[in-house]
Order: C-alpha cells, then structure tokens, then sequence
C-alpha cells in the first residue's frame, strides 16, 4: 500500500517534523493534530462546549448539588424554626442604601397588625428601622437558629443572619411562620437525591436486562419484551400513586423515602433498557464482539468492556434526561400528599402547602417552590440535548 493510499489514522506522515494527511497532502495544524488523535471523550466535550446553554445549565447544575453539601449552612434558619409573631409574613426586600447613605445588604423591619375585617395580618415596613444583615455568623450572635448538620452534630453557622433583634425572610413565611427560602434550600437536598438515587437503579436494572436481552435474544429476549410492555402500558402517575399508597402509614419518614425512590426508579427502567437491546442486537455481530468470543471471553466481559463502552454516551444522555421525570415524580406524588410527608421536606412537600386556592390568591410567594423545580428540570433538559447532540458522531 502506498503512502498516499494509507489511512490517516496512524498519522506516520511528516512534512517538517508535522504530520499531514496523506489524502490531501496538507500539514495538519496542532488544533487539527489534536483533534485527529482525540479520544471518543474529548471529542464529546470539545462539542459539548459549543453548545453554551448546555455548557451553563451544567454549571449551575453542578453548584445546585455543591449547594445540597451545606444546605443548612446556606439558610439562615433551620426548615422547622418557627416565627410565631409573624405569620404568612411577606417577601422583605434586600437594600443597600437608606436615606440617601450606603449602608451595605440590609432589611426594614415589619411591624404587624391584624386587619379583623378581613382577618388577615397586615405587615408594613418600618423605614426608621433599619437592620443589617451579617455574613458568616452564628446564631449566638446573630437572629439565626441552630440546627443538626446532616443529622449528625449541632451546629449554628449560617452564610447569612439577620440582626439579633429582626428577622429576614428573603421569600417570605408560610402559615406556621417558617421561612420559605430556608425550607427551599434544605428541601433541595431531598428533591435531587430522589433523582440521582432514582437514576442509579433504573440504570442498573436497564443496562442488566436490557443487556441480557440484546446480547442472548432468543427467550431472554422474548420475555424481557413482555415485561417492558406490561410495565408501559401502565399510566406512570396513576401506578405511583397505587404503589405509594400501598406502603404503609406506620413507617417512617425515612421508609417512605426510601420506598418513593425505589418505586420511581423501578418504574423507569424499560425505556432504557429497551435502548441497550436495540444497540447490543446491532453490535454483537460487529467483527470486534466476534472477535472477543473466538478468543474466549465471558459474555459479561464482551457485554461490560466491548458493547457497553461503545454506545455509553448515548447512556449518559439518556440518563441526564431522565433525572427531571424522577423529581417530577416526586414533586407530583407530594404535592398530591401520597409521597413524602412531614417532617421530612422537599419541594413537593412546600407545593403540597400551597393547595389551598384562596391562600395562594392572599399570598403569592407560597408558589416560589415551583421555581426551582421548573429551573432544574430546564437545566436537565438543555444539558441532556447538549449530551446528545456531543455525542452524536454525525453533528
């Protein structure tokens, strides 16, 4: 074979000490070099890195589950800390300047009174009463509370207090006093974990049965199918409710954790594997896989280091697109009291509290807990089509 026939894959033509490829007899520059001899990895990123929306949903995603770490250091109060004095309190507005002069991050005062025609509390705020707030305090010096960090060990380090004589209620306070934006945060914890710990056995159990299926057919195959269609052909929120209804009402908080991630991730398994037995069916043929069984190696060898590598990110695409169906899950079977129930919260929980149609209508600010649902489910998605898109070999 003659140098100008030679594939360009081993890159062993020179023209001044720089490879060239031998089909065009051009030199190729160090950006092409490098992108002639990247791995399958580095060229899904150096495509995912186009795609910004993508590129930016993955950051804030990443610091949304940094965020989940110090939940409880971040909110200025612990999720069960109660204001008695200041019921369905509104949102306070965060200032800087009062009277003209810079005075840094700071809050009015509300003073309260009872309106007995409506019966409703009325919050008015107090310009003459200024209160700064205080960055990387303690509750011993400062209005904020003390808490159990991860359940573990005491602690009363908060980002963020109010003074010691105030209050701040960034979001506002819902009808026991608590603090929304407080409940928010440490809710995420239990809202992102149902996802990741969701999406770990749904892609366990897929890429298991949707593996065994593709690779053996024959019976396997046959059987595997049924399943996924008995399973799909269930409505999924109507078999959520079923299922978390039948646990039982004795069990605790952390139970019923438990049973509503597992049965999510029970439930969204044969889209998955149903994608793995359609991808092993076409590569178990290919001469590679062939290969490896005339030279004796295991199925779950050929299956774990030969087939599933070559289609794994596709896997990891589908994956991230699935993780917002789970904290929807969630979200829906709280909010309609069949999931997670106090004193556990989550965000399906705080929804759940914002039922009452003419409570909402007084008080707005109890439906903030629907934004971050809506903002990490958009981040998923964009950064799911930024996956996709990278690791589509034709784009």
């Amino acid at each position: 074979m003659s140098d100008a026939t030679q594939g360009t894959s081993d890159l062993k033509h020179y023209v001044n000490d720089r490879p060239f490829d031998p089909y065009s007899a051009v030199t190729l520059s160090p950006e092409q070099e490098k992108y002639y001899l990247a791995s399958q990895w580095v060229l899904m990123w150096m495509k995912f890195k186009r795609h910004k929306l993508a590129l930016i949903s993955g950051i804030y995603l990443v610091l949304v589950y940094l965020s989940v770490v110090i939940s409880e250091v971040l909110a200025p109060y612990s999720f069960s800390h109660r204001h008695t004095d200041f019921l369905y309190a509104p949102p306070q507005d965060v200032r800087f300047f009062h009277n003209g002069e810079f005075m840094g991050p700071f809050v009015y005062e509300y003073d309260v009174s009872l309106n007995l025609e409506e019966l409703r509390w009325v919050y008015t705020e107090n310009t003459a009463r200024p209160k700064q707030l205080r960055f990387f305090c303690t509750s011993d010096d400062y209005a904020g509370s003390t808490y159990e960090f991860w359940g573990i060990w005491e602690s009363n380090f908060h980002i963020v207090c109010p003074a010691k004589d105030s209050q701040f209620f960034f979001l506002g306070t819902d009808r026991l006093g608590r603090d929304i934006q407080s409940r928010i945060i440490q809710g995420a914890r239990i809202s992102l974990t149902v996802g990741m710990i969701g999406i770990i056995i749904s892609f366990t159990l897929g890429l298991v049965i949707g593996g065994m299926a593709g690779y053996y057919g024959g019976w396997i195959d046959s059987v595997v199918q049924r399943v996924i269609e008995v399973i799909r052909s269930f409505p999924a929120l109507p078999l959520w409710m079923a299922l978390s209804a039948a646990m039982p009402v004795t069990w605790s908080p952390i139970l019923v954790f438990m049973g509503i991630t597992v049965i999510l991730g029970l439930l969204d398994w044969p889209g998955l594997a149903r994608a793995v037995r359609s991808k092993l069916l076409a590569l178990r043929e290919e001469d590679f896989a062939v290969a490896a069984q005339l030279m004796g190696a295991k199925p779950s060898r050929i299956i774990g280091k030969h087939l599933m590598p070559s289609f794994m990110s596709h896997l990891i695409a589908s994956a991230t697109l699935a993780i917002p169906s789970m904290i929807l899950g969630e979200t829906a079977l709280s909010f309609l009291g069949l999931g997670l129930r106090p004193p556990i919260t989550s965000w399906g929980v705080l929804l759940n509290e914002a039922q009452n149609f003419s409570a909402v209508a007084l008080y707005p600010w109890l439906l903030y807990p629907a934004i971050p649902v809506i903002m990490v489910v958009l981040a998923f998605q964009f950064l799911g089509d930024g996956l996709r898109d990278a690791a589509d070999p034709y784009k």
